[in-house]
């Protein structure tokens, strides 16, 4: 749910230019149509969608997969997320930063097709691991320790390269990402009916329609916030290593990562709503 969120927010500003978006884990096919029909609804259709393996998520519930199966897939599908990030890379060396809000599959393949080219990437700025808060910690009570974060702990072996590539990260966990998006600011946000909310409420309905599923959590919006306005979530260098249980310990030694340790939930919100509402795009009628 959150991944629509974050990828709206980056609609949202003309300091971003989106060279295209690539679809991770899972039915990576199925994940590409909602991604096309989501552009094409917030007036960005020319923004380029590519597939990347269809790596694990076997199991997984895909809660919007009737909303994305509405939307028609290509005759000739999609271009190939790995070929079309290195292409995109070798185009702009040294200039693309590289938003992760997956687990870390399409990474763990770009790196081992041609790592000189993965290094010519500016920054990676990520969603994932988890350092001193794990799941459901949102820091009003002591700290119960780390989690095994899902975007690290569904492809171990990539995230282990990630970090040993040598290209400079941005790491933000889930002691900086725990932003839930309650019904006050639900409430706020849908009832502005622009193109960009009406899609984001069919998303939220479909997601809400499974149990147990009421408050999102915007875990993938800080990244992107934090690239628009890094007082959001400031880093500190630290040693980031990953373990084989997919916990991110921190070491001793040279740093590998900026990490951000923690957030203001109600300065990113306010800082989010308003953002999102600038988004260009069509009026519904009240």
């Amino acid at each position: 749910m959150d991944d629509a969120f974050a990828l709206a927010l980056a609609l949202s500003s003309d300091r971003l230019q989106i060279l295209g978006v690539t679809t991770a884990w899972g039915n990576t096919e199925l994940r590409a149509r909602l991604v096309e029909r989501l552009l094409k609804e917030m007036g960005h259709g020319e923004i380029a969608v590519a597939t990347g393996p269809k790596n694990g998520g076997a199991g997984a519930v895909f809660t919007q997969a009737r909303w994305a199966e509405e939307f028609p897939e290509p005759a000739k599908g999609w271009p190939d997320a790995i070929d079309f990030i290195l292409a995109a890379i070798r185009k702009n060396p040294g200039e693309i930063t590289l938003i992760s809000l997956a687990p870390l599959s399409n990474v763990g393949a770009l790196i081992e097709k041609d790592p000189v080219t993965f290094r010519q990437l500016k920054l990676v700025v990520m969603m994932g691991g988890s350092v001193r808060q794990g799941y459901g910690d949102l820091g009003y009570l002591a700290d119960r320790g780390p989690s095994a974060e899902y975007n690290i702990k569904m492809d171990i072996p990539a995230a282990k390269e990630l970090f040993a590539s040598g290209v400079p990260i941005e790491m933000m966990p889930l002691d900086s990402t725990q932003l839930k998006l309650d019904e006050v600011l639900r409430e706020t946000l849908f009832r502005q009916k622009t193109a960009t909310t009406e899609v984001l409420q069919a998303l939220y309905q479909e997601w809400a329609g499974f149990p147990g599923n009421v408050t999102p959590t915007l875990y993938d919006a800080m990244p992107v916030a934090a690239i628009l306005k890094p007082g959001l979530c400031p880093v500190t260098a630290m040693r980031v290593r990953v373990d084989d249980e997919g916990f991110t310990r921190v070491e001793p030694g040279a740093p590998n990562a900026g990490v951000c340790l923690h957030s203001d939930s109600d300065e990113f919100f306010h800082f989010y709503l308003p953002q999102l509402l600038r988004a260009k795009g069509p009026i519904t009628p009240q």
